[in-house]
């Protein structure tokens, strides 16, 4: 009996090789990203192309983006995006000031959970620096340490954020408003320019496309 026979000819079925354990996945399968990548692309797609895909004047635009920015360099995580609808109607009906509503809520979100500790640490550092406490100027790590021993793994919402009001208000409310000063002004400012340029980027680049009348 012939052992390199198939013994059933009428069966197509190949056991699995080598060429079908290495075959290329499904080309509509998703595909998966590290965590720094995805960052990316939310940046991208939440707050690049919003913002290029604007249909307001550039000016409007990028009032847009320094608004939310300012907002988001300031040690209110929580409370910024009301915020920045604060201060859309205040301008507006106020001042008749306008800026784009949807950006600026949008870019608050600079700071988030993930990011508002190192935030929070460069504020705080810059506050005992303008301050003159050069002696209390603790590490990173101390610094998240502290942070995160003031709120207990089984306290309610109303709990933490009674603590975490009183740590900001009572204990480093004046080195981190006072230290995230200089950030509110400085990223606001670098967050209309480069907006405004790639605003104007943009619209110059859609009106080339334009066909020139006869």
């Amino acid at each position: 009996m012939d052992r390199d026979r198939d013994p059933d000819p009428d069966n197509d079925t190949l056991p699995p090789g080598p060429a079908q354990a290495m075959a290329p996945a499904h080309p509509f399968a998703p595909r998966r990203f590290s965590w720094w990548r995805q960052g990316l692309r939310l940046v991208r797609y939440r707050l690049i192309i919003p913002l290029l895909r604007s249909r307001h004047p550039p000016e409007h635009t990028a009032r847009g983006v320094m608004i939310g920015v300012m907002w988001a360099m300031t040690p209110l995580v929580g409370i910024q995006m009301l915020c920045v609808l604060l201060t859309w109607i205040t301008m507006s009906r106020l001042f008749s000031w306008h800026f784009n509503l949807v950006l600026g809520l949008a870019w608050t979100w600079i700071t988030n959970v993930f990011t508002v500790l190192p935030f929070y640490y460069v504020f705080y550092v810059t506050g005992q620096v303008m301050l003159g406490h050069w002696d209390d100027l603790s590490g990173y790590d101390s610094f998240v340490a502290l942070w995160q021993g003031t709120f207990a793994e089984d306290a309610g919402f109303w709990e933490v954020f009674t603590a975490y009001t009183a740590d900001i208000v009572q204990g480093w409310g004046l080195p981190l408003m006072m230290g995230s000063m200089p950030w509110v002004v400085i990223s606001g400012f670098a967050g209309y320019v480069v907006s405004l340029r790639l605003s104007r980027r943009r619209q110059a680049r859609l009106e080339a496309r334009q066909p020139t009348p006869p």
